[in-house]
């Protein structure tokens, strides 16, 4: 399915979603990152600008450029766009789980942490306004269990959640595309598209660096043996083939499906997302 066919899709089925629920409007936690740009996007594509509430939520390591381009998004669709800051209640629960963890809140604890306060925020508009939550999860992080239960899972409903990661880059740029087609300004700012991915939780942290993997060798490997059902082999010998070394190759292949498997736990408490087949 082509980038465009495939936004088309996520859109209706966001749409048909949010009225099947009874509900008129939508917030989204608004990052800068793609993901959140994108869904966004599609949320004014299907509900129309006045159903859509961006809420940034600064962190103890955001950076000024992602408010930047948060808020150049918000902008360019016309949406209202608060800021609810996390420091001060994440600086709360460092005082009072410091001592149970050992002395301090630290590592992959203090991340989730953050995660999860930003949840609570969007939960509490949620419930205060009568908002249906959006998620913004994509399909690669999902295999991989790059997510935060109760945190960055939560959320009615996941357009992105049926999709990999170098596919919601791909329906980003059509959307642009069509915008500029048409004679507007393309939503989704440039510099969405260039920046390395990040969920700011720890000092310079990137999202491939943490993975351990770059996407789109991720994709092709997540494409090949979740979508069409290839031996992890078969896999490994394509990418082989494109000069990679055979050893590492293979220990990387296993390595990703292995980490698939282990984390089919936290994928059964996403929620739902498009059920159109993009690859058939």
């Amino acid at each position: 399915m082509e980038p465009l066919e495939m936004y088309d899709a996520c859109t209706a089925a966001l749409g048909d979603f949010v009225r099947g629920a009874g509900f008129t409007d939508v917030v989204i936690g608004l990052s800068g990152g793609m993901d959140s740009s994108l869904v966004a996007v599609m949320a004014v594509d299907a509900l129309g600008t006045d159903s859509v509430h961006g809420v940034m939520l600064p962190g103890p390591y955001s950076s000024e450029s992602s408010l930047t381009d948060a808020r150049a998004l918000a902008a360019n669709l016309g949406i209202a766009a608060d800021t609810v800051s996390i420091c001060e209640p994440f600086e709360a629960f460092e005082t009072v789980l410091g001592r149970a963890c050992g002395g301090e809140l630290a590592g992959l604890a203090a991340e989730n942490t953050q995660a999860r306060c930003r949840m609570v925020c969007l939960m509490a508009l949620s419930n205060a306004h009568g908002w249906l939550l959006l998620n913004t999860g994509n399909k690669s992080e999902a295999a991989m269990g790059y997510s935060t239960l109760y945190g960055d899972t939560a959320g009615a409903f996941a357009p992105l959640g049926g999709v990999y990661k170098t596919d919601v880059f791909a329906m980003a740029r059509a959307r642009n595309r069509r915008a500029v087609e048409a004679g507007d300004v393309g939503p989704i700012p440039v510099n969405v598209f260039v920046k390395p991915p990040s969920a700011e939780l720890s000092p310079d942290q990137e999202d491939e660096k943490s993975l351990g993997i770059d996407y789109a060798t991720l994709d092709r490997i997540l494409v090949a043996a979740v979508e069409h059902g290839r031996a992890p082999e078969a896999v490994a010998a394509v990418l082989v083939a494109e000069g990679r070394e055979t050893e590492a190759t293979r220990r990387l292949v296993d390595d990703v499906l292995a980490r698939t498997a282990a984390n089919a736990f936290k994928r059964a408490l996403e929620p739902p997302y498009p059920a159109a087949a993009f690859y058939e």
